[in-house]
């Protein structure tokens, strides 16, 4: 199973999201994601042993925050830089509260195997994957000032364990388990 942890987003910030990218998306033939999709990835997990999920969801049970996580999208930008873009996304201003929270479910799943993450932690919400050859340029000057765009804010509750199933349209994303924010610590 592929296997991340992420913050689901909230309907309105998905309605929002969704319209605009239903205006670029006939001025840029980039793979879009459909709006199910879009979410904040705390840690990507990658491939997990099927056998060993309850390993998983143990370690990421015993996660306590002092949530509410509030959260703002705005701007885009792309990844890896704009020059070489391989991703298209939508800005996420949390830090430090995400950035602790990914930190605290990185060090959680170490105890079942996984091995610390080394890059460092940029939230985003990923609007469109781009191919290499892909022609971004009329995009890039429809958007003009990356940075104008504001989406919304909401208050993060809990956080989520999601599986990645691959379709011949694309990954599907469903929520494993949910895990509350809120709570005191076991």
């Amino acid at each position: 199973m592929r296997l991340f942890t992420g913050i689901a987003l909230s309907p309105n910030i998905i309605d929002r999201l969704f319209a605009k990218m239903n205006e670029l998306r006939p001025i840029a033939k980039i793979n879009w994601s459909p709006p199910e999709n879009l979410h904040i990835t705390c840690r990507f997990i990658g491939e997990w042993p099927e056998v060993r999920l309850p390993d998983l969801t143990r370690a990421l049970s015993m996660i306590a925050m002092p949530g509410p996580i509030p959260i703002h999208i705005s701007r885009f930008g792309f990844f890896p830089n704009p020059d070489h873009p391989h991703a298209f996304f939508a800005g996420v201003q949390a830090v430090p509260s995400l950035a602790n929270l990914a930190r605290t479910i990185d060090q959680a799943l170490q105890s079942p195997g996984l091995a610390p993450e080394t890059r460092p932690y940029l939230p985003h919400v990923t609007l469109a994957r781009i191919k290499k050859n892909s022609d971004i340029l009329a995009l890039r000057e429809h958007i003009g000032d990356p940075t104008r765009f504001d989406f919304g804010a909401f208050d993060a509750t809990d956080f989520h364990l999601f599986v990645s199933k691959p379709t011949a349209t694309g990954s599907v994303y469903a929520k494993l388990a949910t895990y509350d924010l809120m709570r005191e610590k076991r």
